[in-house]
């Protein structure tokens, strides 16, 4: 984003490995701030119940960062090993199921702020039907995790990781890339969940849901429709 991965990485460009394991480690928790993963992690917490707080939003974010670590891993072992790519059909194909995911889950955030379970679980911790509010399982975040994972600035990272000459290195480099960004997301998770569990800012999220939710649904169809390049991408 913005260069800033370009600027890490020749922090490492002949150095020990020592220098460029941190340089992988700053890469994998300044990927956590992309756009695409701010929006979607926003948007994946929003709708959650605030029972746990930033302990509940922690350990879902590390879960879905370990979903994006494993397509890390998947995808960049042939990359730094063998300079084998993604054919561009399938890397549009990835980079537009980052947008539907963007999508979806702006869509669940409309969707459950309609039906009234974004108002503090005090006033209805059964729903406004009796029924128990459903969360965000680990499974459902770590599979959101995989397919973000197959696209966005993620590749940049690993594209930078395969010009280290030593494989063993650079296999080390992505293991640590992974391992940071699923870290980070952690933290990002964890910040915005207790953010969201403040009684006031929980209160008044209400009103504020709507517009997060239209803003995101925005993105991910303007992140899809980039990556089938129908329209211009200005990150």
């Amino acid at each position: 984003m913005f260069g800033l991965d370009d600027q890490i990485a020749a922090l490492g460009a002949g150095e020990t490995l020592l220098l460029v394991l941190g340089v992988a480690l700053l890469l994998g928790l300044r990927h956590a701030t992309d756009p695409d993963h701010l929006t979607a992690v926003s948007t994946l917490l929003a709708g959650e119940r605030e029972d746990g707080g930033a302990r509940r939003a922690g350990r879902l974010g590390l879960v879905w960062g370990a979903g994006h670590a494993t397509t890390l891993l998947l995808f960049g072992l042939p990359i730094v090993l063998f300079d084998s790519y993604l054919p561009d059909p399938l890397q549009q194909g990835a980079e537009a199921a980052v947008g539907a995911v963007v999508v979806a889950l702006a869509v669940r955030l409309l969707v459950r702020w309609r039906r009234g379970d974004l108002r503090p679980a005090h006033h209805h911790p059964h729903g406004p039907d009796g029924a128990p509010l459903r969360t965000r399982s680990p499974l459902q975040a770590y599979g959101i995790g995989l397919v973000h994972g197959m696209g966005g600035s993620a590749g940049v990272g690993v594209l930078l990781l395969a010009a280290i000459p030593d494989h063993v290195e650079g296999v080390v480099a992505l293991a640590v890339f992974a391992l940071f960004t699923a870290v980070s997301m952690a933290l990002a998770s964890s910040s915005f969940g207790w953010v969201l569990s403040r009684g006031t800012v929980r209160r008044a999220y209400g009103a504020v849901a709507p517009g997060l939710a239209v803003a995101s649904l925005a993105f991910g169809v303007w992140y899809a429709l980039g990556a089938v390049e129908a329209v211009p991408y200005v990150l």
